[in-house]
């Protein structure tokens, strides 16, 4: 999976010079991620022994801005985010996740890192115009770019072979997810289409990034 072509490499090593500080600013279709938002009617349909499980669960999803990345004249914009979901019957964590969302304006490329605490990692990547009602990125096994990494364990018993997430966002501000990822269960010969779903509203706003706040600081002062 290419989401964009790339073009000839001629000088991988300088850096933009007209860089924008103000990461809100230059965000495209992940703008209206930033913040705090919260819901609490999640679904997650998950493989058991017995079949497929069916729980709603409550969720927090945080994003901030991060300062302008550069990989010399490739220029990203980003959120780094964490997620937080709990059930009502458990207290216990029962899924948590940190990574970046990543912007590159002068492409269109939209990128997700998902790192999860139980040994999986993956780099998830699309295409999106700048004001896109709907983000979609994908990663798959075995891929040395946008791929998915996992313990021998996972592997083993758990096999992730393909991720997909489609958020769309909603005239009242809100926001949707559908997270599409195929499992290859240890025993079974068919993979089970693991998925959860949410709708989340605002709970805060986003914080400007370091850099944007040391120049307004500077600026005011």
């Amino acid at each position: 999976m290419t989401p964009s072509p790339m073009t000839a490499l001629t000088d991988v090593f300088t850096e933009p010079s007209d860089v924008d500080p103000e990461t809100l600013n230059n965000l495209g279709p992940l703008r209206r991620l930033a913040g705090r938002w919260r819901a609490q009617k999640g679904v997650d349909l998950n493989p058991k022994a017995d079949g497929p499980e069916r729980r709603v669960f409550i969720e927090t999803i945080d994003f901030q801005a991060i300062d302008p990345q550069a990989n010399g004249p490739q220029l990203l914009y980003g959120l780094r985010y964490h997620i937080h979901i709990t059930t009502e019957e458990e207290d216990i964590t029962f899924h948590d996740q940190v990574g970046y969302w990543l912007w590159e304006p002068a492409t269109g490329l939209v990128m997700q890192t998902v790192a999860i605490p139980r040994g999986q990692v993956a780099i998830a990547a699309g295409q999106a115009a700048p004001d896109s009602d709907q983000i979609v990125v994908m990663a798959a096994r075995g891929q040395t770019d946008y791929g998915i990494c996992s313990t021998t364990f996972l592997e083993q018993a758990f096999r992730t072979d393909h991720y997909r997430i489609t958020i769309t966002f909603h005239p009242d501000g809100s926001w949707s997810y559908v997270t599409d990822t195929e499992l290859l269960v240890h025993g079974q010969d068919v993979p089970f289409a693991h998925q959860d779903r949410n709708t989340l509203h605002r709970i805060g706003e986003a914080k400007p990034n370091p850099l944007a706040v040391t120049l307004a600081k500077r600026k005011a002062g």
